[in-house]
């Protein structure tokens, strides 16, 4: 067999094998897995969790970030996921409400590496309240933010001698301007790098009027989680914390939010995990159907 006829069937079964498998052929060689933050799809948990984390594999997903499942003990939600084939490498987690010590064990439980307070306050709340919370938060000082980024340090500290790494999850609240400073400045000056990493929500970061871009490029190496959010275009600028049902989250990419050069400042910055998040209730059709299109719209980014 002379070479170019060896080299025209080589060729022929590639295209063949290719056409014969084309989701493999896109998306089996990628740098990098796409997770989701669980808050997303907890309707879905609700009533079903072992077929909604084998829906999610079956999407594409490979990861997974939890949130207090108070339905789901820790070592049953672990084995659920092993089952599916989902690694769950960040969990959020209500630091300042439950006992640290715990919150720790359960992200080992877990098999976490990353141990996130969605929101942290300067104070204590005996046992989860939404309305108190949002009402502490409304009274923030920079002050209160600097108290914030004390107790972070020791939470940091904690998450450390157990093996862990502790992050703070933002929100639009952070960025609220107090003459020319803002508390999410404090957060970043005043916490101790090694102890103190972040997830950066570049949906909210965004409807606070700042670019994730920047953060990226200017703290490389805080910087290892991201949630990927995307809001309508039409949404306005706000640090009011809370969803407003007019301007609701969507899903990835049918917003205003251009993820391709977020992810490659993310990426040169130190990203280590990505996870969509869509704040529920979801309009118009199932959470797994959103979560689909998401994934589908990250996947050639990543």
């Amino acid at each position: 067999m002379n070479s170019s006829r060896r080299l025209f069937l080589q060729q022929s079964a590639t295209v063949g094998l290719a056409a014969a498998f084309p989701f493999r052929s896109a998306f089996a060689e990628t740098n990098r897995p796409i997770g989701l933050q669980l808050y997303t799809v907890q309707d879905e948990i609700k009533k079903d969790a072992p077929a909604t984390f084998a829906a999610l594999a079956k999407i594409g997903y490979r990861e997974v970030e939890s949130f207090p499942i108070q339905e789901v003990p820790p070592a049953q939600l672990r084995k659920m996921l092993d089952d599916a084939g989902l690694k769950c490498p960040s969990a959020h987690l209500f630091f300042g409400v439950a006992d640290t010590g715990e919150l720790l064990e359960q992200a080992n439980t877990l098999g976490a590496h990353y141990v996130v307070s969605s929101v942290l306050l300067h104070t204590t709340l005996p046992g989860f309240n939404a309305d108190k919370m949002r009402e502490t938060i409304k009274a923030f000082t920079l002050d209160d933010f600097k108290k914030v980024a004390a107790k972070a340090n020791e939470i940091g500290a904690q998450a450390k001698k157990a093996g862990l790494q502790y992050a703070y999850h933002n929100h639009n609240f952070e960025f609220r301007d107090y003459g020319g400073h803002t508390g999410y400045e404090i957060l970043l000056s005043e916490t101790d790098p090694a102890l103190v990493k972040f997830e950066l929500d570049c949906g909210w970061i965004t409807t606070a009027g700042h670019n994730p871009i920047e953060y990226f490029s200017k703290y490389p190496g805080r910087y290892p989680l991201m949630h990927a959010k995307d809001f309508p275009a039409d949404t306005p600028v706000t640090t009011n914390l809370g969803v407003d049902p007019k301007h609701a989250p969507t899903e990835v990419g049918r917003g205003h939010i251009d993820f391709k050069p977020i992810i490659a400042a993310a990426e040169k910055s130190g990203l280590q995990h990505i996870f969509v998040e869509q704040d529920p209730p979801i309009v118009g059709m199932t959470s797994l159907e959103a979560v689909r299109i998401s994934y589908q719209t990250l996947r050639p980014l990543v």
